[in-house]
């Protein structure tokens, strides 16, 4: 086996091509606009809703900054660059829970092909209503007794705005991407991509109501990069 390998790179005149290790990039997502007051939510036409919240009413967290200035359920994802690289599904599911009358988590990211589980754990009927429009729509009630709900997406959509029509200030969006490099800010606003291949990728910032920004972002061998955003108004 040694004598072919010799015997093949003195034919080509060539050494096997070196793999170049991964980088990385991490950042932060901020807000340098005036905070709104905070929207109380009105829960009158369900009292099993409204009596989850017997010491104060529940608030719209459209818009979610930390006293530090940092912004929250921002979507970071990779929208180009990565020349047609194919990476599988991951085996675990991404779950969305009905808890307080409430979506948890407010934005979620996952792989075409990977299982969305669905709970409810509430003591009242919720609807799940993802409303696609590259990937198929559905609209499916859930009541308390009933099982997990599992469902996949097949192609990329960013983003797909979900609704209860039971309750209608519950909502949450999803973006479907084609391969593992996203995230979702906390409440730190900070996010990190990793095992990016070497290249040069555009990079989106999604939020909500404050809309989108996209960097030119350049991964160097074994580089971690920075990339940060900052969003203004409201």
């Amino acid at each position: 086996m040694k004598l072919l390998l010799l015997a093949v790179f003195v034919i080509c005149g060539c050494a096997p091509k070196a793999v170049e290790p991964p980088g990385s990039v991490a950042g932060q997502v901020r807000f340098a606009g005036q905070i709104a007051k905070a929207v109380v939510i009105d829960m009158e036409q369900d009292p099993q809703c409204k009596k989850l919240y017997p010491e104060a009413p529940r608030e719209e967290q459209t818009v979610v900054v930390s006293p530090e200035g940092t912004l929250a359920n921002v979507f970071v994802y990779v929208k180009s660059g990565l020349g047609g690289k194919k990476f599988e599904a991951p085996k675990t599911a991404v779950k969305i829970d009905q808890k307080g009358c409430w979506f948890e988590p407010r934005v979620i990211g996952m792989q075409t092909g990977q299982a969305l589980q669905v709970t409810n754990s509430d003591p009242v009927t919720h609807n799940i209503h993802p409303e696609a429009k590259v990937n198929r729509e559905w609209n499916q009630s859930q009541a308390p007794e009933d099982g997990a709900l599992s469902r996949r997406f097949a192609q990329p959509e960013v983003m797909i705005r979900v609704k209860c029509n039971v309750h209608k200030w519950m909502r949450s969006w999803i973006g479907v991407v084609e391969h593992p490099f996203f995230a979702v800010t906390g409440g730190d606003g900070n996010f990190e991509l990793k095992d990016l291949p070497v290249g040069t990728y555009q990079v989106v910032a999604w939020h909500e109501k404050l809309g989108l920004q996209e960097k030119t972002l350049v991964i160097a061998s074994g580089a971690k990069a920075r990339l940060d955003f900052s969003f203004n108004g409201q």
